[in-house]
């Protein structure tokens, strides 16, 4: 790779150097064929870019709201046989309509010491090499290291937060990709934002989603965010390159939630953690409320606040609020927000503070000083939670804290990024040309979930409507 953008909070870009980004990848932790031995414990354990087409699909919503539901694919329940990279898959169940609904975020927000943070020791990503591993990892048999290495990678990854697998064969289509995934026992689930429509699947029958490829959000800057709500977060995520961005770009953004807390000034982030935060996740301009006479506008409004709740928030299952006039630039600009939420969150199994905030991806402060292509239903913010603006300053310096401890990592083909969805954050730099990288989200490690009935979660209506339509 020539070169890595970063960008600083005027949004200004320049590039690193090679051979700075060779001292800096030299600085990562990389785990060698001699480092997996020896017994170890395993223990297993919050969006995308501000869910703008969920506020696309507020135009939507009214007309389908009478609409029936699409009918899920019953799930089969055809058995699974694991195959590795060279032999063929005998039968291997088709997933579409199968995937349980993304479990509820575990909050343990209160009582931080804000004062007292524990220091990090082990930060993201750890690189695991095929190169580096020799006959650890035979030619033919990489099923069978992850199966054989499952214990250790998900020990690494409870750690680290995330593990950079470089240079295996088997993950260079959906097909090995899941057949990796599954070595791991990893139970796929689906996006927190499903019904949104920002992340088209793009092979149900694998459970692998569309990783912010199209066209139209190329030039888009996706920030650092968990991939979450305050109702619904993945447990893990495992994004996979099959096509590195043509015409250059799109280096994978990740950053440890830890580190960012702890680096961090302390009365910012006391002020922030004692008066929360919330997030804006869409704007809707009624600005034709302004040519009804004065008495009628507010008994207007407050219709138009409860019907579109009515009819839209529970396609979307967030825990949203309509309000009128939030960000001060529109008395009839209508905003869905999610209630007041701690920024910081301890990790559900490891008890570690983390910064679990997506306010570097959802700022509207930020967005508009860098690279953004999300038309104005879809803009963003974050708020505090009285519903004042953060000041510009707070906003800055949270900002120059996560720039700093991004690692811009440019993926190729095959690459895999495993990620603990609760320890750090992920994000995608501009790109230009034909992109093709995807993910799949899971709900936990070896044994599933209590599922859900199919009638409770949601469907893909929506997620294929928007996409088709609106994205």
């Amino acid at each position: 790779m020539a070169s890595s953008l970063f960008r600083a909070a005027s949004g200004a870009a320049f590039s690193m150097p090679a051979p700075q980004w060779a001292r800096h990848q030299k600085m990562l932790p990389r785990v060698t064929a001699s480092m997996l031995e020896g017994p170890q414990q395993v223990q297993a354990t919050r969006t995308e870019t501000g869910v703008w087409s969920m506020a696309a699909g507020v135009f939507v919503g009214l007309a389908v709201a009478a609409a029936p539901r699409l009918k899920q694919r019953r799930c089969t329940k055809t058995p699974c046989f694991a195959a590795s990279v060279e032999s063929p898959v005998v039968e291997r169940p088709d997933l579409t309509g199968c995937l349980p609904d993304c479990p509820a975020t575990i909050w343990k927000a209160d009582d931080i010491d804000i004062e007292n943070l524990p220091v990090v020791e082990d930060t993201a990503p750890l690189i695991i090499d095929a190169a580096d591993l020799g006959d650890a990892v035979k030619a033919g048999a990489e099923m069978e290291y992850f199966k054989g290495q499952k214990k250790e990678i998900m020990e690494q990854l409870q750690k680290h937060g995330a593990i950079w697998f470089r240079n295996f064969e088997m993950m260079k289509d959906a097909e090995g990709f899941r057949t990796m995934y599954e070595a791991l026992q990893l139970n796929p689930c689906l996006d927190p934002i499903h019904t949104s429509g920002l992340r088209a699947m793009v092979g149900k029958k694998d459970a692998v989603y569309e990783a912010v490829n199209k066209p139209s959000l190329a030039q888009h800057l996706v920030g650092l965010h968990n991939e979450s709500t305050f109702v619904k977060t993945a447990t893990f995520g495992a994004f996979v390159c099959f096509k590195p961005a043509s015409e250059g770009g799109g280096e994978f953004l990740l950053a440890d939630g830890a580190k960012i807390i702890n680096d961090m000034d302390k009365d910012v982030l006391k002020r922030l953690y004692e008066g929360k935060v919330r997030i804006s996740v869409s704007n809707l301009d009624m600005n034709f409320l302004d040519v009804l006479p004065q008495d009628m506008k507010s008994g207007a409004m407050d219709s138009l606040q409860d019907l579109i709740l009515q009819v839209v928030a529970p396609k979307f299952d967030m825990d949203l609020e309509m309000v009128f006039g939030a960000d001060q630039t529109n008395p009839y600009r209508l905003q869905a927000i999610e209630h007041a939420q701690s920024p910081i969150n301890r990790h559900p199994v490891t008890g570690q503070p983390v910064w679990f905030c997506n306010l570097h991806n959802h700022s509207r402060y930020l967005r508009d000083r860098r690279p953004c292509t999300v038309p104005e239903v879809g803009m963003t913010d974050v708020y505090r939670g009285d519903l004042e603006r953060i000041s510009p300053e707070d906003v800055r310096h949270i900002n120059e804290v996560c720039e700093r401890n991004i690692s811009r990592l440019m993926m190729k083909e095959g690459d895999v990024m495993l990620l603990d969805n609760y320890r750090v954050l992920h994000g995608r730099d501009v790109f230009k040309g034909d992109r093709n990288h995807a993910v799949t989200w899971f709900e936990s490690c070896g044994e599933p979930l209590q599922k859900k009935q199919a009638g409770e979660k949601p469907d893909d209506f929506m997620n294929t409507l928007i996409n088709k339509t609106l994205v």
